[in-house]
Parts: C-alpha cells; structure tokens; sequence
C-alpha cells in the first residue's frame, strides 16, 4: 500500500488542476494535531479517484464514502468523548493512504472577523510573561492565511498548531484567551480555526448569494459586479506603474535630507487587483477564508467586527450580522452558537446629552442582535477601550467575557454570563424607572460613586443629563430637574462614554441601550458619499499617470489637463466640512 506524508499529498493536490486530480487528499485543515468536536459525528470529506471508496479510521470507530464523478467525497465519523491522547485517523482509497497524526477530540470553536480578532499575543509587552509559560498541549488553533478569491474555495492554506511559548505569539490574543478559559474550565483539549482580516466590512465575510437577499447589501454587490465587468487590467497596471515610478522618485529625492525638510512622504502604492479578488469587497473573503471551512464539526463561532461598519450611511448592523449568521449556519448545516464583542469605546469622551454617534448606534445595534437571532451572545467591554487606539491592548477580558457566554449557554455552568441588558422601561411621575436582565444578586456602580452617563428626554426629544439611582436589585429610577415629563431614557450613548459605571454583581458592564425610537440617532452621510469621493480621486490618479507618458503640448493632453483640473475642482468642493 502507498502511503504518503501529509503534507506532500496536501501540497502536491494543491499544485494540480481538479480535472486531474487522482490522488486522495483532504484539505489542509484535516492534518496532524487537529482537534474534532466530542461527542458527535465530526464531518471529513477531500478528493480522489472519482467513484472511488474512501475509508477512515478513527479510535476503534470506521466510516465510508464513495467519490462523485467529480472525485469529491464527504462522510463523518463518530469521535466520542473528550480525549487528550493524540490518536491517527487514517483515510484510505485503493492503494492511497493518508494519515493524519496526534489528532484530539474535545471543543472546537471557529474565531472570526477583522483586526480585534486578528490582533496577536505578541503585540502586547505586558503578556510577555504569560506567553513565557504558555504550554498547553490541549489548545490548539488553525491559523489561516489572508487571501482572496472570486469564486468559493474548497481549501485554504495554513497548519494547526499546539499552545506553546513558540507558537503562541502568532495567535489571536481574543481566541486564545477565550479557548484557554474554556481549556482550564472543562479540562478538555480546545481547537480554534481562526480566519480574520482587519480592516474588513461584514459584508465581505457574506456570501454574495446571501447579500443579494437585502436590498441594500445587494446594492454593494450590484456596484462590485459593474466595477468587476469595466476593470481593464492592463491599464491598471500601466496606472500602477506609472504611481510606483513617481512614488519611487519621490522618496529619492528624500533620501538623506534632514527630517525638517521632508514633506510628509506618501505610501507606496499597492499593486492592482481585480475587483472580484479585492479584499473587503462583497462576499469576496467569504470565498477564500470561510467557505473552506463550512461543514467543519464545531460547537460554535466566536466574531470582533463591527469597527468597519461603524459609519454614516451604512446599512444597518442588526441587518448584516444576522445575514451572516444565517448565511453561515446555513452552510455549515447547523445552528452553532455565535457570540460577538461589543465595540469597545473609542475617541475622545462626549460631553454633551444626545450627541449622535454612528460608533453607539452600532454598538446599540448589536445588543437588539440578541433578541432577534437565536442562540447568539455579546460580551460587553465597553470600559477597556482606548480613547486613541481602535485596538485596545486587553484582550482578555473580551475573550474570557466570551468564554462566559460558552460556559453557561454551551456547557451548562451556573454562571452570570453577561453584563446587565436592557429589559423594560417605564414612567414614574416625574421619573423613568429602568429594569434590567443579567443583574445578577444586584446592580451597582463599579467605583462605589453615583451612576453616570443616563441621559432624559420628555416630548420635545431635548435630551438632558440625568441623575440616576439603583432600586431594587435589578432597576435604576433616571430623572432630570430640567425634564418634569420624561418620556425616554438613553445610557452610555456615545462612542467613549467616560464614567459609564453601571455594574452587575461580578462587576460585568451594562450595554448602551435606549428606550426611545426617535430618529436622531443617524449621522448624516456625506454628500457626495465617501466611496464616490474615493472612485473620483482613483480617477484622478489613474489619468495623472497617463499624463506622466504624453507630450504636454498634445492636443489630447491639454484636454486631458483640462479635464482633470475640473475634477479636482470637484473632488476639493466635496470635501467634508470641518
């Protein structure tokens, strides 16, 4: 019988087209050192002969397949109880073997979204110690590369890995921490696939399919399909080339003098890409880095996005997270959990009531999430922000606040899982009285002073800063000397709000939340809309370049000049207003 490594059959498939693909090969995430989800059938599927048999073995435990015409086959195997003893599945098919080694079974979580979650143990001094003695053979993680693609992938390139203070620092710090809590509380090995991308929308983790399914993420497919169909490569590459020469002659010229006489020095420019293969574009990191894994045997999803989202104009978030929840649940056949972070707070504190703020109305947005899309959690954090840094160094207390939701809602700890929520309001004389879920023995303010950050309104929507004082174990009485005729109350409504102090009984924070559905809460998108202010100086850009390769004096350049000078004229009278 042959029998080959399997990271040569892995690699070796990759490098061949599937129309001749033969030899039996999994994709690169059923390897040595995986972990499989206890007590269930866990799916395997990969390629071979097509019609051919594909046997696998696994701990005593056997199961079948047979290949489609296509040579693609899928099957799944019963894995059993947690067990920290690396075992061998063996996949077999004719004379082809491939064997997979020191496989664990235990929980099995998929860990996603953008620079929060892709955000390292390594760039953190203070977990230096920590990462020092981080060798826990039991946790392990996937670490997918970023890539793109225009249509769905089968596989995706990376390896698994088990804790240790060498691999560690290349984890995501959100993950680990959220697996290690998990690893230490259920005393079992825990895996994580993780695939993030930083700086990416939601949307461009949807499939386009399920995108066309809301009118306005279908829009954003829509646009990306007309730039997808009017994209000339070549002359992307003369534009291209045209910035790198001038980009390279610029930082010539800057090249040893003296820091006070160098103007601010531009990025290089990035080489182009194909709309359909740009990350961050609809659907497209859909197709390269989590379609690959649908149908993996998992407990649940972990996610930290939302800071892409957070802007004037966008489609609503408590529309597009539940998209993609349902898309991906969907895909994988199955209604894992899904819990989220809250967006952390960030900028500079408000100081005026009723500031609206697109980064609150997302955060908002992702606590009605909750009520709206079964078997969902949402760990609240908003206190380890940094007013100057979208990337807050804690990410410990994100991760183990998740692990929270996992531990009560997954594996049946009585635990409090979540920071006080919004329950119901309701009008007392000249007071608003708020009730809250997730309380625990009782509410409190987290530094021992009076609560801060309730903001009132009566009918003429004047929002005013409130006093409010703790009632009971689970409601706060909110009211206003300048409001005698409350009609709704707001807390933490702000991107930073300073002082928010509100606390259940483990110390866990309450959510923004706001009891009104006044229309006031929207920033007003700019005119014209940033992305067509961004398609303008695109433009400008590209027939700059192509001026750089005419004779000034040509009849075709001067009316070229002419033109983009009204495009500039165009592209600085839009700019936002300070």
């Amino acid at each position: 019988m042959k029998m080959l490594p399997r990271f040569l059959v892995a690699t070796f498939c990759l490098g061949l087209p599937a129309s001749l693909l033969a030899e039996l090969s999994l994709p690169h995430f059923f390897s040595d050192h995986m972990v499989l989800q206890r007590e269930r059938a866990a799916a395997v599927w990969g390629k071979a002969s097509p019609q051919a048999e594909v046997t696998l073995e696994f701990k005593g435990k056997t199961a079948s397949a047979k290949a489609d015409k296509k040579g693609r086959w899928r099957t799944s195997i019963e894995t059993g109880a947690a067990d920290a003893k690396g075992a061998t599945l063996s996949v077999k098919s004719g004379s082809d073997s491939v064997m997979i080694n020191d496989v664990l079974v235990g929980e099995v979580w998929l860990a996603s979204g953008q620079s929060n979650m892709y955000f390292t143990m390594d760039r953190v001094p203070a977990y230096a110690e920590l990462i020092s003695k981080a060798d826990y053979p039991g946790l392990r993680m996937f670490n997918a590369p970023l890539v793109t693609a225009a249509e769905p992938q089968e596989d995706i390139a990376g390896t698994w890995s088990q804790s240790s203070p060498q691999t560690v620092p290349g984890y995501s710090a959100v993950a680990f921490f959220f697996a290690l809590k998990l690893h230490q509380e259920l005393g079992v090995p825990v895996g994580v696939l993780k695939t993030a991308w930083g700086g990416k929308p939601v949307e461009t983790f949807t499939s386009r399919e399920a995108l066309n399914t809301l009118p306005g993420t279908k829009e954003m497919v829509d646009k990306l399909l007309a730039e997808a169909a009017s994209y000339d490569a070549a002359k992307a590459q003369a534009a291209y080339e045209a910035s790198l020469k001038k980009w390279q002659e610029t930082m010539a010229a800057a090249k040893g003098k003296p820091a006070a006489d160098r103007k601010r020095l531009p990025k290089r420019p990035a080489a182009p890409k194909p709309p359909l293969e740009t990350e961050g574009k609809p659907g497209v990191l859909f197709n390269a880095m989590i379609n690959p894994f649908a149908g993996y045997t998992m407990r649940g999803a972990i996610w930290y996005q939302g800071e892409a989202n957070a802007k004037p104009g966008a489609v609503p978030y408590d529309q597009t997270l539940p998209l993609m929840i349902r898309d991906w649940r969907q895909r994988w056949a199955d209604e894992f959990s899904f819990y989220f972070v809250q967006l952390a707070n960030f900028h500079a504190p408000s100081t005026e009531a009723g500031t609206p703020d697109p980064w609150a109305l997302l955060q908002d947005r992702m606590r009605h999430i909750l009520t709206s899309t079964p078997k969902t959690g949402m760990a609240i954090i908003n206190e380890v922000g940094e007013a100057n840094d979208i990337h807050p160094k804690d990410k410990k207390t994100p991760g183990e606040r998740l692990a929270r939701w996992a531990l009560a809602k997954d594996y049946g700890r009585d635990i409090i899982y979540s920071g006080p929520l919004f329950k119901s309001s309701q009008v007392e004389g000249g007071a608003v009285r708020v009730i809250f879920d997730q309380a625990g023995s009782g509410l409190k303010a987290r530094d021992g002073a009076a609560l801060k950050r309730f903001e009132i309104a009566g009918a003429d929507h004047a929002w005013k800063w409130a006093d409010a004082k703790i009632d009971g174990k689970d409601s706060v009485i909110v009211s206003s000397a300048e409001v005698k005729q409350p009609v709704a109350v707001r807390y933490a409504w702000a991107a930073n709000p300073e002082g928010a102090n509100l606390v259940n009984s483990d110390g866990l924070p309450a959510s923004i939340f706001r009891t009104d559905d006044w229309n006031d809460v929207e920033v007003a998108a700019a005119a014209p809309a940033v992305d067509d202010r961004r398609a303008l100086a695109t433009e400008i850009k590209t027939l700059n370049a192509k001026l750089q390769g005419m004779d000034r004096k040509s009849p075709e350049a001067v009316e070229l000049r002419k033109k983009v000078q009204e495009m500039l004229t165009k592209y600085k009278a839009t700019a936002p207003k300070k």
